[in-house]
Order: C-alpha cells, then sequence, then structure tokens
C-alpha cells in the first residue's frame, strides 16, 4: 500500500543509513534497546544523535526521513547491520568468533573489502533459531518519528540474508539453510508487524537473497524458494508502505559484487511483495533504468533510483541531479519515480557534511525536475537566504563563480 509516497510526486529520500556524529561513540552491544536507554550515557549520545540526524535531513529537504540506522552499532564495515538480529535470536553461540559461510569469502588479498569481511566474524548456529531479545523495532522507530515534522521509514537487513551468512553446527537443519532462512523470516515478520503496529507506515527491507540469486544464475527452483522467504517476511503488513532495498555492497562504501539487474527485473517487479524498488543507478551511469522502460504505463511498483553516489566524496550538483532525473523520465513516469542514494551513506562511508549536501542536491534537484512539470515543490531549508549562518549579499547568492577580469 503506497503510503508515504501517496501524494508525492519525485519524492526524495536516502537508502537508510547515515553517517555517526564523531561523538556519538556509545554503542548497544548486544544490549537490548531498552536495557541501553536506562544507561544514561547511550540514552544522552542516542537521543542527540537522532535529534541531529533529523535535523540535518530536513534541513536538506527531504520528503521521507530515517533513522541513520544510530541504532546499530559502529563496527568494522558496517557489521553491526548484520548483527543486530543475530546477537538477538536464540539456537546460536553466545560469542561470535566464526567467519562468514564460505560462499561471501570470495574477495581478493590486499583489499579493503577482504579486510573487512574477513574481519566479520559470526555466531555459529548449534540450535532451532528462536526469539531471544526483543529487536524493539517499533520503539526505535517511535522515538526518531516523534522528533520528525516527516515521516520516517525504518530499515532493516532481510532475514534470509542475515541467516546466510551464518555457519551450521547442528543436526537441526542438516546442512540445509532453506529452513534456517524460513525460521529467520518467521522472527523477522512477528518484529515487523509490531513495528507497523506502532503507526510506522514505511517499512525497508534490504538485500533479500532473491535479486542476487537472480543475478549469479541460480536453478528456478532456488529463486522460487527465495521469493517465498520473503513474501513469509512481509505477510499481514497490508497497511504498510514496503520498500525493497536492493545494491551490490556497501561495506566501507564498495561494490562488493559485479552484477546486474537484468535477470531479477521481472522477479522484483512481480512476484515479491512490495511497494516500492531501490535500486543502484547513478554509479551504474543509470543503464538500469532502460531496464523499466517495456513496463512504462503498467507498474505496480514505483522505483527508488539511485541519483547521488553513496561511494564519491564529490557532492553532485542539483541541476546534475535534475539532468539525470529528466533522462530517467525517458524510461519511467513521474508517478512511478523516487530521488533516493545509490545505497546508505553509513558503514564507514562518506562524511556527514556531504551525506548533508548530497540529500540537499536530490530535494534541489527534484525541485527544478517538479518546477518544469508544474508540479509542487517542498521546501528546501539549506537554500533559503533568510535561514543561513552568514546572510550572503543578493549578488553573491546567485553568482555563478569568481571572476578575476
Amino acid at each position: 500500500m503506497f503510503t508515504t509516497t501517496k501524494d508525492l510526486t519525485l519524492p526524495t529520500t536516502v537508502t537508510g543509513s547515515w553517517p555517526r556524529p564523531t561523538w556519538y561513540t556509545a554503542n548497544l552491544a548486544g544490549r537490548p534497546f531498552s536495557s541501553a536507554m536506562v544507561d544514561l550515557g547511550y540514552r544522552e549520545q542516542h537521543i542527540d544523535a537522532i535529534s541531529s540526524l533529523i535535523s540535518d535531513q530536513e534541513y536538506a529537504g527531504l520528503d521521507i526521513l530515517t533513522n541513520g540506522d544510530y541504532h546499530l552499532d559502529a563496527e568494522l564495515g558496517g557489521r553491526s547491520w548484520i548483527m543486530y538480529p543475530l546477537q538477538r535470536v536464540g539456537g546460536v553461540t553466545e560469542l561470535d568468533l566464526e567467519g562468514s559461510d564460505p560462499i561471501w569469502a570470495y574477495h581478493r588479498l590486499g583489499t579493503w573489502l577482504y579486510e573487512i569481511v574477513n574481519g566479520w566474524r559470526y555466531p555459529k548456529v548449534v540450535g532451532r533459531i528462536e526469539p531471544r531479545i526483543p529487536l524493539e523495532l517499533a520503539k526505535i522507530w517511535r522515538l526518531t518519528q516523534a522528533r520528525a515534522q516527516k515521516p520516517v521509514r525504518l530499515c532493516t537487513i532481510s532475514g534470509d540474508l542475515a541467516a546466510s551468512v551464518l555457519t551450521l553446527d547442528t543436526d537441526v537443519y542438516k546442512d540445509d539453510k532453506r529452513e534456517l532462512m524460513w525460521d529467520m523470516a518467521t522472527l523477522m515478520n512477528r518484529e515487523l508487524r509490531e513495528l507497523a503496529a506502532a503507526g510506522c507506515k514505511a517499512i525497508q527491507l534490504d538485500d533479500p537473497l532473491v535479486y542476487v540469486a537472480d543475478a549469479v544464475g541460480e536453478d528456478p527452483e532456488v529463486i522460487d524458494f527465495m521469493v517465498d522467504v520473503f513474501n513469509h517476511q512481509v505477510e499481514g503488513l497490508d497497511d504498510v508502505e514496503i520498500w525493497i532495498h536492493t545494491c551490490w555492497g556497501n561495506a566501507g562504501a564498495q561494490r562488493s559484487m559485479d552484477a546486474g539487474y537484468e535477470s531479477a527485473v521481472e522477479t522484483m517487479l512481480h512476484r515479491i511483495k512490495g511497494d516500492v524498488w531501490t535500486i543502484e543507478s547513478k554509479d551504474a551511469g543509470h543503464e538500469p533504468l532502460k531496464l523499466l522502460a517495456p513496463y512504462r504505463g503498467r507498474l505496480t511498483k514505483k522505483v527508488a533510483a539511485g541519483f547521488v553516489s553513496h561511494r564519491t566524496i564529490n557532492v553532485e550538483t542539483a541541476e546534475e541531479v535534475a539532468d539525470d532525473v529528466r533522462r530517467a523520465l525517458e524510461h519511467i513516469d513521474p508517478e512511478h519515480l523516487v530521488l533516493s542514494s545509490d545505497c546508505g551513506f553509513g558503514r564507514e562511508g562518506i562524511p556527514r557534511p556531504a551525506a548533508l549536501y548530497k540529500a540537499s542536491a536530490l530535494a534541489q534537484g527534484a525541485n527544478i525536475v517538479r518546477r518544469e512539470l508544474g508540479l509542487p515543490e517542498t521546501p528546501v531549508p539549506a537554500v533559503d537566504p533568510e535561514l543561513q549562518v552568514d546572510i550572503p549579499g543578493r549578488a553573491l547568492a546567485s553568482a555563478p563563480g569568481p571572476s578575476f577580469s
């Protein structure tokens, strides 16, 4: 169901994660969120960080906000994105000393990705996956939404991907990860239902395995299972806008896989339950948008395409974003297009100021195209001359650049 994007044309947002302030040093370290919020140091840092995050995203002019994944710990390459649910389930070892499943250990020696992925450690599965510590996604969302004037979309890793990194040391799953993935999806579904019941109207599942399986040419029977396990994970979320994020890696802002969406388009548009499909586009020269052209006029999902890169520190201009959106509209109608970042800005990614002004470039670029289409614009405080710390002279505010002649 379209909720947050229902009455918006060319809405703007970011994928999820946002760079943490340098002073935000507190971590959950496996604790329940509620327990950590009794810790005065953690409570103060977390609430202050969320408040600054929301301020930045609203100042940038975004239409739909996120909590920046600020409930996740600051860890090597963003490991906590995977570990948040895994640290809180039963059926795994208490210590996280295991490497990942060998299917993920394919990065070349002497690379940043090798150091990240081989540095990550996980628990081992020793019994049936079951609830142990609640994820408390509802409370995390409420804390953020209470400080925001615009809707907040909460994001979490898809349960099947989280399960895929684990190694097995139990007869429960008989060396077959499908049942393990199904159990993790069941657990995640319970948490997502509680999140929806709390009032969250937009929930994002990050990187379900189905599009990766499609990209690497898995058997149709495997693809069928991946579709079923994802759809099981979002059962009952009928009054929520479901976003399905798909990208090619974000650990340390690195591209983890050299793949594309060609084989996954039909599956993602028509077989996966959801409302908004998010894709990398900017770093791929917007070639993926051409795949949508045959579906123009008959899309039932919206597509959130990246118009700013999460991998480069160079900040795109509003005009660059607007040019790329015009190109995108050659393949997709404006009512089906959402403007986003290719992936999240956190995970040991770019600096906070770059994230802020990339987000604002999205909002400004969207307004340029909306103006051309005769559509309502979104206020962007970042470009309001009366809201600047140092109000520029009127001539300087619109000047193209210095002249030394």
